[in-house]
């Protein structure tokens, strides 16, 4: 079901200089609609751009009298740059949650893999495990690992990569993970987001090992409800699905990675 809220930013919070963190009243927007971690809001951006902008959730609570939805974002345009801006106070016109997220279970223990701004999806994943979990964090550089202190909180182990070596691993996550798993692999499944590179690689090892991936997809979208074909993602067996109302979470032996 839709749900649209005015919503009320109740804190914001500049983790580098791309990246914004909000915190989001949300009225009843958790208790209607929310399936579990890795879903997504619509955010309209301002009154001149017409299509609303994509934003993965990093963790929501249901709360009195309004439900909490908190959000991280990089600026990649107009639209996410009119988003920056907003003061605390201010309110938003949010559609949400949208999508399926992760298929997981409380009790379970999962290794989460994020790269870049798939990073904070992951976060509702490691709080919905209860610290049992393990983070793998990939970015371009230091300051990309955004959040790091949340999943250090929040999980058993994290471990990180970066492409120039200025923190952590050098190199990408798929490294991490095939190590990871090398040394343990009693892991329900592994969890990823980020850029379609990434998690093709992810999967490969994942596959390698022969434990469960899921993969949330980045795709631009346009309506965000499934209406327009703008974030349709080819499938194995021929079929397109949209990534907005069928995803962004898919299994990864769904996708086909070489379309």
């Amino acid at each position: 079901m839709k749900v649209e809220r005015k919503c009320k930013i109740v804190s914001k919070e500049r983790l580098n200089h791309d990246a914004v963190y909000m915190v989001l009243e949300a009225g009843d927007m958790v208790r209607t609609s929310c399936k579990g971690p890795g879903q997504f809001v619509h955010i309209k951006c301002g009154d001149s751009l017409l299509l609303r902008r994509p934003i993965s959730v990093c963790s929501c609570q249901e709360d009195e009298p309004e439900d909490l939805v908190a959000i991280a974002f990089e600026v990649r345009g107009e639209g996410t740059q009119w988003l920056a801006d907003r003061a605390v106070g201010g309110t938003l016109d949010v559609m949400g949650l949208l999508g399926n997220g992760f298929s997981i279970k409380p009790e379970g223990r999962y290794l989460l893999v994020g790269g870049g701004i798939g990073i904070p999806p992951m976060r509702g994943c490691a709080q919905y495990t209860e610290g049992r979990s393990t983070a793998i964090l990939g970015g371009r550089s230091a300051d990309k690992i955004i959040l790091r202190d949340l999943f250090e909180r929040e999980c058993a182990k994290v471990l990180i990569a970066t492409d120039d070596g200025s923190l952590g691993h050098h190199g990408f996550v798929d490294a991490l993970v095939r190590q990871e798993l090398e040394q343990d692999r009693a892991y329900d499944a592994v969890l990823a987001c980020g850029p379609k590179p990434m998690l093709r690689n992810v999967a490969k090892v994942a596959a390698e090992f022969s434990v469960p991936c899921q993969v949330s997809m980045e795709e631009r979208m346009g309506c965000g409800v499934g209406a327009c074909l703008v974030c349709a993602c080819d499938m194995k067996d021929g079929s397109r699905k949209h990534v907005c109302k069928d995803g962004p979470v898919f299994d990864s032996r769904e996708v086909d990675w070489d379309a």
